[in-house]
């Protein structure tokens, strides 16, 4: 299936700025809040942004191969 560019750039936005923000901050405020279990909240989060991570980047391996063959 191929991703269209506007999914990809509003994929890599969630990994590379929204995820890792959203993670430091839970982790960095809930300590000071009570807020519950600050280090799975944050080990999943990560967990899941290095998951996206990975698919975008073989996403754009895969683009940029096609890309090859098209010149």
């Amino acid at each position: 299936m191929k991703m269209s560019n506007q999914a990809y750039d509003i994929l890599k936005w969630i990994a590379l700025v929204l995820l890792p923000a959203l993670g430091t901050l839970y982790g960095a405020l809930a300590p000071v809040w009570g807020w519950p279990c600050p280090d799975e909240v944050v080990y999943t989060v990560t967990a899941v942004d290095a998951f996206l991570g990975a698919i975008l980047g073989l996403s754009n391996i895969q683009y940029q191969k096609g890309q090859g063959n098209e010149d």
